[in-house]
């Protein structure tokens, strides 16, 4: 058996949103993802198989769950026993993080190896806090200085301990750019000070820590001098990680601070939904914590692959939303099949939102529901209906009312399933987990079968009383207040995802 290849990914700074394309890619072939602290969480259960074997090794200053002689050995024996083994790391590999060692280790054994760059916290931490590293008005240039220098008695037996005062020449640090970046300094910050002022920064010079930079709902900024810093930090008990940006740059944040700002700022917000439409939200949420929900196909497809070979015996097929689309389209596919077997159909889609989605297909709905619920569409529908057939692909547990309207109007109705929705068990922990901590400030539900999965997932978790709850529509409210035993204190207006959003900034902002 020939050797597997470790790619060693830079995870960026923490905003899943700042992964590569190839980083991601990589990810999706690995069968051994090795990852760290500063990767953020949500980028194994969006990228990485679920057979893929995944270890933690992530390092604190306080305690490492492996140490580098470990992390080291564990990449070569997974990628000698033949597995394509991902070490994915926060920011960039090669910009202090021990990516080099590692890339080292494997050339020595004959192990192939590649490297993806990432997008490093040392210019995306300052970039999110409003802080241009370069800015032709007061900087020219920037330099990256580590914060710590390397511990060989905790780390490693494999080498010879360095000479960590010949490698910091101060006298050249304090002066080899306008700006000065460190990186992992918190713990160190007061001797960096020292050193910057005794060798010639003036006291005046501002500064800036950003600490956990990009990861929205975690993200915070304190901003300085160098006469000041030292006393604001242990004041406000800043903690690691952080990126300490030193020169006229910071000043810039009070006019360009953009991640932190606005009504929704700093706001942890859980997001169910199905994937894709999560993945939308969570990019409209500008500042979020959410925790991702999974929408898997039910088990089997039996059923609607027999309702796609026998569509002409329908006289309209409903979608009450886009994720409908997506499967339904996708089972399509599978069969071999594309639109043009709904040509002699008349198609009907709740709201604008599930119509943009079949126009994304090449399909223009024939009636749009004016209400944004499956009921309005069921009371909307135009023309006679009774006695026909009527197809409705959905999630494998749906809002009732549009059938419970079509069969009130005596219409012969099916409904199949083409997903169903469900929060994974990774998920469930960490909501449970910082619900009980009080680290959550807003759940919001996008369907009664959203709410249903979440009281399933969580079992005896309570939402506590300070948390808000934003429901898409009156009928996932209700199903709120049975389930959950309280009201929404959000209702959208509009019954789509940016209609949440804006019930969302109308309540905070």
């Amino acid at each position: 058996m020939g050797y597997g290849t470790v790619t060693l990914i830079g995870a960026g700074p923490g905003d899943p949103g700042l992964i590569t394309v190839k980083g991601a890619e990589a990810l999706r072939r690995a069968d051994v993802v090795v990852y760290d602290r500063l990767a953020h969480p949500s980028l194994l259960p969006l990228y990485v198989r679920a057979d893929a074997e995944t270890v933690y090794v992530g390092k604190k200053a306080d305690h490492h769950a492996m140490v580098q002689d470990e992390i080291n050995a564990l990449l070569a024996d997974r990628a000698q026993g033949g597995k394509n083994v991902a070490r994915l790391k926060g920011g960039d590999p090669f910009v202090f993080g021990r990516g080099g060692e590692e890339a080292e280790y494997l050339e020595e054994r004959g192990i192939p190896w590649i490297v993806v760059p990432g997008v490093t916290s040392a210019i995306a931490a300052p970039a999110y806090a409003g802080i241009p590293v370069t800015h032709r008005d007061a900087s020219s240039s920037f330099a990256v200085i580590t914060g710590h220098e390397r511990n060989d008695n905790r780390e490693s037996a494999s080498r010879e301990p360095g000479a960590a005062e010949q490698r910091r020449r101060w006298d050249k640090i304090a002066h080899a750019a306008d700006t000065l970046i460190f990186l992992m300094g918190v713990e160190n910050l007061e001797e960096i000070v020292q050193q910057l002022l005794g060798n010639g920064r003036v006291a005046s010079t501002p500064v800036a820590l950003v600490r956990w930079g990009t990861w929205a709902g975690k993200q915070q900024a304190l901003t300085g001098t160098l006469e000041t810093i030292v006393d604001l930090v242990r004041e406000a008990k800043f903690r690691a990680p952080a990126v300490t940006v030193v020169g006229d740059v910071v000043l810039l944040r009070e006019r360009l601070q953009w991640f932190d700002k606005g009504a929704l700022a700093g706001k942890r917000i859980v997001v169910t939904r199905a994937r894709e439409q999560a993945s939308e939200f969570v990019e409209l949420l500008r500042a979020k914590n959410a925790e991702p929900k999974i929408a898997d196909a039910p088990e089997g497809f039996g059923e609607i692959d027999e309702k796609i070979e026998t569509l002409g015996r329908y006289g309209w097929v409903l979608f009450a939303s886009a994720p409908a689309v997506q499967y339904f389209f996708d089972r399509l596919k599978d069969a071999g099949k594309d639109a043009r077997v709904l040509a002699s159909l008349k198609i009907g889609a709740v709201g604008p939102a599930t119509a943009e989605a079949l126009r994304g297909r090449g399909i223009n709905a024939d009636y749009i529901s004016k209400g944004g619920t499956g009921a309005d569409l069921g009371k909307e529908l135009p023309g006679q209906v009774a006695g026909v057939r009527i197809l409705i692909p959905g999630a494998l547990e749906t809002d009732p009312g549009l059938e419970d309207e079509l069969t009130d109007r005596w219409a012969n109705v099916e409904s199949v399933a083409v997903y169903q929705t469900s929060i994974d068990g990774t998920g469930a922990d960490l909501v449970r987990e910082r619900l009980e901590e009080g680290s959550i400030d807003v759940v919001t539900f996008t369907s009664s079968s959203t709410v249903k999965n979440f009281v399933a997932a969580l079992g005896d978790a309570k939402v506590p009383a300070g948390v808000v709850i934003a429901a898409i529509g009156p009928s996932t409210a209700e199903t709120v207040k049975t389930l959950l035993g309280r009201e929404a204190e959000i209702v959208a207006e509009e019954h789509t995802i940016l209609g949440l959003l804006r019930g969302l900034e109308g309540y905070y902002g």
